[in-house]
């Protein structure tokens, strides 16, 4: 996608240098966005090789409301084990606010259920949103990411926090707020999970895929992802390819990696970078 280059070319040109959390440093800008019509193309990037399987496998995980990673690692996942206790525990993370939000009376709140059901009996709604920010279980930035989630606390709070659908015309868009992005890893993930979230969802409620926006509160670059970025701006992006879901499961928790099909993705080789943990 050409709007994800020119975000990491302002980076480089606009950034500033900020410390962080952890100790990596970075280059940093506020503000930004990107917007992507889904009939042009589903947005897996492609000057860079991106695992699809990881992207649609932790989707699931997140709509399912685990949070131990053991399934994800089952699944040919590896990306939240830097952030696990040795038994695979991650605290309350998305899943567990998306699905399961803790209320005062000791019950829950499904989230995703109250997404669902809105958009088939209340489509007009300007409250179709949910969101993983539950100040409660919010880490302490003094204590490590597995001590957290061993004290009942999310390992990492969320940077992918609310999302918010619209309906128009009989077409579903969304909006992501990021408060925190990693512009060379993390990015480009949550980009491809909001368009695969929204096609989910515009199949369960017969609709059709629109329009997903990404805001971004702190978008930034590690400061030992600076050759891996200039090998991406070097790279000239490819045709997207399409997204197929094969069938139509009974609800939006059924989906399983077999049923998305991608086709015609044709992506430079991919670049490894290290993780900031």
């Amino acid at each position: 996608m050409k709007q994800y280059l020119e975000l990491l070319g302002d980076i480089l040109e606009n950034g500033v240098q900020k410390g962080d959390r952890t100790g990596t440093g970075t280059t940093s800008v506020f503000g930004r966005q990107i917007r992507h019509d889904l009939s042009k193309g589903f947005p897996l990037l492609t000057t860079k090789k991106l695992h699809f399987k990881s992207i649609a496998n932790e989707l699931i995980w997140f709509l399912s409301g685990n949070t131990n990673v053991g399934w994800l690692r089952e699944h040919g996942v590896s990306i939240w084990n830097e952030w696990a206790t040795e038994d695979g525990e991650l605290g309350p993370v998305y899943g567990k606010q998306w699905t399961a939000w803790p209320t005062r009376d000791g019950g829950t709140i499904n989230q995703i259920d109250y997404v669902v059901d809105t958009l088939r009996n209340n489509p007009n709604s300007r409250r179709i949103l949910f969101h993983g920010w539950n100040p409660e279980y919010l880490p302490q930035e003094s204590v490590s990411p597995q001590q957290n989630a061993k004290n009942g606390r999310m390992a990492l709070p969320p940077c992918h926090l609310l999302y918010q659908f619209y309906v128009a015309n009989g077409r579903l868009s969304s909006q992501l707020y990021i408060r925190s992005s990693d512009s060379f890893l993390g990015l480009p993930y949550n980009i491809a999970s909001l368009a695969l979230l929204t096609h989910m969802l515009a199949q369960q409620v017969d609709l059709v895929p629109h329009e997903i926006v990404v805001s971004i509160g702190d978008l930034h670059a590690y400061s030992n992802h600076g050759t891996q970025i200039q090998t991406q701006l070097g790279r000239e992006p490819r045709a997207l390819p399409q997204l197929n879901i094969k069938r139509r499961p009974a609800s939006v928790y059924d989906y399983q990696f077999e049923d998305f099909e991608i086709i015609g993705y044709d992506p430079h080789p991919g670049i490894s970078a290290p993780i900031a943990v």
